[in-house]
């Protein structure tokens, strides 16, 4: 197994240990599942740019990566909605859902046709950094505010808005790039079979 593969399970393997510290109460806990997250989320940047600079791309990395990276996006979404951020997470989540669930479903098509495993495209990765980066300023604001005692009512509106932004952005996103996954994926659609 080569070295993007091993940071990609790695990154699986940190999704529960961040689940575990943004919902287990401990000091700095929020604290702790930011630099859990950062440092999974880094890796995702890490093995795509090795992959590439080296030659390295393989069909079981084009099918794991993005299933990494929905594994600890969904999981810090859910523990959003589990510490109350807002209806708007649960929306976006159900986006989120909705989007991840369908392309999914059309791999698994393509590759069962005959065809080769669809990387994702630009669009799908903005929409993995944006949410990404939403995902990682409400930690931020979450340590901040919970951890560090830094509540002013001008910080706590600021931050509402910036992680809102974001995550409305990365909503947008899986939508584009959901729609485009799914027309470069037409032709393999056959509902008579």
């Amino acid at each position: 197994m080569n070295t993007p593969n091993k940071l990609t399970i790695a990154r699986i393997i940190a999704t529960p240990v961040f689940m575990a510290a943004l919902m287990f109460e401990f000091p700095y806990h929020y604290t702790v599942s930011l630099v859990i997250f950062a440092l999974a989320s880094l890796t995702d940047m890490i093995d795509g740019k090795m992959a590439r600079k080296y030659n390295l791309i393989t069909d079981f990395g084009k099918f794991l990566d993005p299933l990494a990276d929905k594994m600890l996006t969904t999981a810090a979404f859910l523990g959003f909605i589990k510490l109350g951020i807002g209806w708007q997470v649960t929306w976006i989540l159900f986006i989120v859902l909705f989007r991840e669930f369908m392309v999914s479903s059309l791999r698994l098509v393509v590759v069962s046709s005959g065809g080769k495993v669809i990387a994702a495209n630009i669009w799908g990765k903005l929409k993995t950094v944006t949410q990404m980066a939403g995902i990682c300023t409400a930690l931020l604001a979450y340590a901040l505010i919970k951890d560090f005692g830094i509540a002013n009512a001008l910080f706590v509106g600021v931050c509402d808005a910036v992680i809102s932004i974001l995550f409305w952005i990365s909503a947008v996103l899986c939508i584009v790039s959901g729609v485009i996954y799914f027309l470069a994926c037409k032709e393999y659609i056959d509902p008579s079979k």
